[in-house]
């Protein structure tokens, strides 16, 4: 589905609205990521997994929250938790 510029903005600012005083924590993380591909009118499903199994730069394994893969890797965080280590979690998938 083919999405007007005006329309991704009427979605995004609903989006923005809906979740503005959500923590989106582990137990809304999917339903937050689900509404976040339908901004742009894509099924997540169609795109992108939630917690694709992976090796780290270690050799251990692990899973990333959200994969794209080639395009977007997500280690998703709740409010106020510390995003250095989500980016050097994410890193050591890459």
């Amino acid at each position: 589905m083919l999405l007007s510029w005006n329309e991704i903005r009427d979605r995004a600012l609903r989006f923005s609205r809906e979740w503005a005083d959500e923590d989106p924590g582990s137990s809304e993380a999917k339903a937050f990521w689900d509404a976040f591909f339908m901004v742009f009118g894509v099924p997540r499903r169609r795109v992108a997994s939630f917690e694709e199994p992976v090796k780290k730069s270690d050799g251990d394994g692990g899973y990333i929250d959200l994969l794209w893969k080639g395009i977007l890797l997500v280690e998703h965080r709740s409010r106020g938790k510390d995003l250095d280590r989500a980016f050097g979690q994410a890193r050591d998938f890459l």
